[in-house]
């Protein structure tokens, strides 16, 4: 066998895995693997700001590749820094490896400097947490955690690396070396038969699909049951993108906070709802089961067996695959050669979605923020094949009520634990994940003025790599800062004087970064700003921000209950 030192054997396992690119901070107690990065190359590394941050960046180019991100830390707090993105990653089924440099192992019982025991700390947000113990195991524990963070419901592993045990030199060819097998789960037929079952004697069915689909990379089976058995689709927030939301089947999103009109209307109606890769969460359900259950029956399908029948129990539970499952349930439904014919409900559900619209034209200032998304999606078509990410708060909320998603893995939003600050390392993450099959395509980012704060050093990251994207930030500060200080709202007046008084100047932020921006306060200056942005990304391969100013007291629909969301704008004229 081969001598090579325990770290270049890892890093060889991490390109075999399909890792072209790193994210991370070194320090004293890592350094024996990034001399193994820089002894075997083939991986392009990415210093960072700030560790969770790594954590962020490997997350979106995880979300868009579909493979296992790594993130790489020090020890101490360079470990407890990672946690949030690991929560964020648990909460939204992400691949992640993050790993961690440790103190010697002898000295980890003795408060040695900077050792902390992560992997307890780490365990409740991770799907395994390891301390390497032999060095002989490193390989293998590698493999290991890319095997165990993609099977079943995806998730992320931390592997944590004494600095003794990372020093010593192990036996390891490469060269008859694979990944491990991952195995996936395959539904049982007789209950995609009773599934079949149920779609064909419902009169109003949907289709449910959850993130699960996205990561099983399933939408192409899931469209293409819909059209065959002519069953309108609804998606979650982690499936948006699922199907083409220009689709005459794709019926808008059920829920309390992000979510459509015409989605909750549709889905009352419905009296049969397959459920594929959802959580149910609460946020899409409301707090009222009975009023989300009603007299519909659910067939609910999920590769993670805890999953079914922990927030409801349905009519019918299937373990297995998102793909698999959907695949097998097409398949079925032809050999029978049973197929629903488009009706009345699919008419109805039309007619709900084309009367049920919220409105967006709004012509006025200050700015409102359904304008925003309105000028997002005219600007960012389905041709123009963006990626998006965004993050927490109202504008995810507006996100999912206004903005068009067209493919699946190009709106990549954090939707379960919705850190802070998570938009500028994700798009920095997604763009490096598209280095080599689309280098070309363009990276939005859409962020709160509060949340830009939170990771905003990380803009140093993507300056020094020549890592393009738009930012366009929601504000819905300013306004209320002048009515703070009882100014008449004169607008030349209070960009010269007041702006800098009262909060942070983001233009002058992204400025001081080496990035660039603009600040927009009526709506008619929006597209030109979005589309001068694009173009400004492009020529300085650097990110560039537009700040559009909202009205201070903006609010969205949103209530207890899906069928108890108020409404705060009334219908456009068109609706009746």
């Amino acid at each position: 066998m081969v001598q090579t030192p325990a770290m270049n054997a890892v890093v060889e396992v991490l390109k075999s895995e399909g890792v072209d690119t790193a994210f991370g901070c070194p320090g004293a107690a890592v350094l024996p693997l990034y001399k193994g990065m820089e002894q075997v190359g083939g991986i392009e590394h990415l210093t960072v700001r700030h560790e969770e941050g790594a954590t962020h960046m490997a997350d979106g180019w995880a979300r868009t590749t579909g493979k296992v991100g790594v993130a790489i830390g020090t020890s101490g707090p360079a470990g407890t820094n990672m946690i949030t993105g690991l929560y964020t990653a648990m909460a939204d089924s992400i691949p992640i490896v993050c790993i961690t440099g440790q103190a010697v192992s002898t000295k980890l019982h003795q408060e040695a400097f900077q050792a902390v025991d992560i992997v307890d700390i780490a365990r409740p947000v991770t799907k395994w947490a390891v301390q390497l113990k032999e060095a002989a195991q490193a390989p293998w524990i590698f493999r290991e955690a890319f095997r165990v963070a993609q099977e079943g419901r995806p998730g992320p592993v931390l592997i944590d690396l004494p600095f003794d045990v990372a020093t010593q030199t192990i036996e390891y060819d490469p060269g008859i070396d694979a990944p491990l097998k991952v195995n996936t789960v395959e539904p049982h037929q007789p209950r995609v038969e009773r599934a079949l079952d149920m779609l064909l004697a419902a009169e109003k069915p949907l289709l449910l699909a959850g993130g699960g689909v996205i990561i099983s990379e399933a939408s192409e089976e899931l469209n293409e049951l819909a059209e065959y058995l002519n069953i309108p689709v609804q998606a979650t927030l982690m499936g948006k993108g699922v199907m083409d939301e220009d689709h005459d089947l794709y019926s808008g999103m059920t829920g309390i906070q992000t979510s459509q009109r015409y989605g909750n209307a549709s889905f009352l109606e419905s009296d049969t709802v397959l459920a594929v890769g959802a959580r149910f969460g609460d946020r899409h359900t409301g707090s009222n089961l009975d009023v989300y259950r009603g007299q519909r029956r659910f067939i609910h399908v999920d590769i993670e067996p805890t999953q079914i029948g922990k927030v409801f129990e349905p009519d019918l539970g299937v373990v297995s695959d998102a793909k698999l499952f959907l695949r097998s349930l097409l398949d079925l439904a032809k050999r029978r050669g049973e197929k629903r014919e488009r009706g009345a409900w699919v008419a109805r559900v039309n007619e709900l979605k084309n009367s049920l619209e919220r409105r967006e034209d709004f012509d006025e200032s200050p700015i409102k923020a359904p304008r925003v998304y309105k000028e997002i999606n005219e600007a960012f078509g389905p041709e123009s094949d963006a990626y998006f990410v965004t993050a927490i708060g109202l504008y995810q909320i507006w996100g999912g009520q206004h903005h068009k998603a067209f493919k699946p893995r190009h709106y990549q939003v954090c939707g379960q634990a919705g850190p802070l600050g998570w938009e500028i390392p994700a798009a920095i993450g997604v763009k490096k994940a598209l280095k080599n099959s689309e280098p070309n395509a363009e990276v939005v980012g859409v962020v709160g003025d509060y949340s830009f704060q939170y990771t905003v050093e990380e803009l140093a990251v993507a300056a020094q790599y020549d890592v393009p994207f738009v930012l366009i930030m929601i504000n819905n500060e300013y306004l209320g800062l002048i009515r703070q200080a009882e100014i008449p709202f004169d607008m030349n007046y209070q960009v010269d004087i007041h702006y800098d008084e009262f909060g942070s100047d983001n233009v002058k932020i992204m400025e001081a970064y080496g990035c660039s921006g603009r600040r927009v306060y009526q709506p008619e200056e929006i597209r030109d700003s979005l589309e001068w942005a694009r173009k400004e990304a492009r020529r300085t391969s650097r990110p560039v921000l537009v700040e559009i100013m909202i009205e201070r007291e903006a609010n969205t629909p949103h209530g207890p209950n899906i069928d108890a969301v108020k409404e705060f704008e009334s219908l456009p004229e068109t609706a009746g």
